[in-house]
């Protein structure tokens, strides 16, 4: 198990290594001490290897994730998993801005709250926030879900395409074209899925609310111009 501790080495040579993974390595697990809330640290990955970080990261830490495991033990700054492919990013304290932007698939957790932003634009990717999320959460989400037990801020799904939102919590206002839509046995199995896969306990599918488009934005009607 390789150990790499970031206060003697330099993030460049970290990086560099991860990279430079090949199927015949035995190196499948890392552990990274010391992040010191530095940017951009297991960025690009595209090989199915384990990382944990012990300690705060900063900005798009795991951004552009593809196959990797990458768990944060405490809090990571904006743009967490952002436009990440596959794999799974598990943050065990709270998230900045955008976590999650852009994500084309895998699957984000975060233990904590996710602050403003969170699943902006996302294109597939499925997030678990345990947490409450800030405003704008899932602004111009196009696909995947986003599944919040807390509550969430002003401007919910604002401008959503065919993303699918679950709250548990309250929700301060919903965005342009968001509505409330009924929750659905086949919902709550993707629902339940989800929160196993995120290793949510003792919660049931039945106490969540569903959110998504009204499809009113995708052409232009001049009696829609107030919302564009």
């Amino acid at each position: 198990m390789p150990s790499v501790d970031l206060a003697s080495s330099p993030l460049r040579e970290l990086n560099s290594a991860l990279h430079a993974l090949t199927d015949n390595t035995n190196a499948t697990h890392w552990t990274v001490s010391n992040p010191r809330g530095q940017h951009n640290i297991a960025v690009g990955l595209d090989f199915p290897v384990e990382i944990e970080i012990d300690g705060h990261v900063g900005y798009y830490c795991a951004g552009m994730n593809k196959q990797a495991r990458v768990t944060v033990r405490g809090n990571a700054g904006q743009g967490i998993a952002e436009n990440m492919m596959s794999g799974r990013v598990h943050v065990t304290g709270d998230a900045s801005q955008a976590a999650g932007a852009s994500g084309n698939g895998g699957l984000l957790v975060i233990d904590g709250n996710a602050s403003a932003r969170c699943g902006i634009s996302m294109k597939g990717i499925d997030i678990v926030v345990k947490g409450s999320v800030g405003h704008l959460s899932a602004f111009m989400a196009q696909a995947g879900k986003l599944v919040v037990l807390g509550d969430a801020g002003e401007a919910l799904g604002d401008s959503i395409y065919e993303a699918q939102l679950f709250v548990r919590g309250t929700v301060a206002s919903l965005g342009a074209d968001c509505v409330e839509k009924p929750l659905k046995d086949e919902h709550k199995v993707e629902l339940k899925k989800l929160l196993d896969d995120a290793g949510v306990e003792g919660v049931s599918p039945d106490e969540f609310k569903r959110y998504g488009s009204a499809r009113k934005l995708y052409h232009f009607h001049i009696d829609n111009v107030g919302s564009y």
